[in-house]
């Protein structure tokens, strides 16, 4: 997967998502909504109540808006990610950083996802694997570059059937991705075979 872009896939349940950064320090907007509706989506919030924590780690259950456990974090070699701070957007790079028109990850997941009817304000805030969003002494969210390196990966097991998306993220203007986008892989399938993205 390109950096920089989004693409999506489609996720049976009890199927395995493995997200991979393949050069290190590249962090991956990624969400998901139940394909039977997908109205339902991955929620942060959610999530967040349930595990009464800013932090998920492997066993941690996600959960969606619907209080529904969607899917579970089983493997996880690094151990940081956010999910607090919501996707870049074209207001962010052109009100905050002066340039009109850049690529970012709200409009590349919804890119990937518009084919089944899902609108841009629609499209659930991210689970932002690897990015290194730490809380400081004066409780605000600072973004530094990600702790990961080549190779470093997330798997996660579809509990209902879901459509992810996911956007490595193309900030290179302030810290997150090492100032320089790189690509990722994801994988779906049951350890042996793989699907495609679409």
């Amino acid at each position: 997967m390109p950096g920089g872009f989004g693409r999506s896939i489609r996720a049976p349940r009890g199927s395995r998502i493995t997200v991979i950064d393949l050069y290190g320090q590249q962090t991956g907007d990624f969400v998901a909504v139940a394909q039977e509706d997908v109205t339902e989506g991955l929620s942060g919030v959610e999530t967040r109540r349930a595990l009464l924590s800013l932090y998920i780690k492997a066993g941690d259950l996600l959960y969606s808006n619907r209080g529904r456990p969607m899917l579970q974090l089983i493997e996880d070699t690094i151990g940081v990610h956010d999910y607090t701070v919501p996707a870049c957007d074209p207001s962010r790079y052109e009100v905050d950083f002066g340039v009109p028109g850049h690529r970012n990850c709200l409009e590349n997941m919804h890119e990937a996802l518009k084919r089944y009817g899902i609108g841009v304000l629609e499209v659930p805030e991210p689970f932002n694997l690897f990015q290194n969003s730490p809380v400081t002494v004066d409780g605000r969210t600072g973004v530094v570059d990600p702790p990961s390196g080549p190779g470093d990966r997330v798997t996660l097991v579809a509990l209902m059937d879901v459509i992810c998306a996911l956007s490595p993220c193309p900030q290179d203007i302030i810290p997150g991705n090492g100032l320089a986008p790189s690509d990722m892989v994801i994988r779906v399938g049951d350890g042996v075979t793989a699907a495609c993205f679409s």
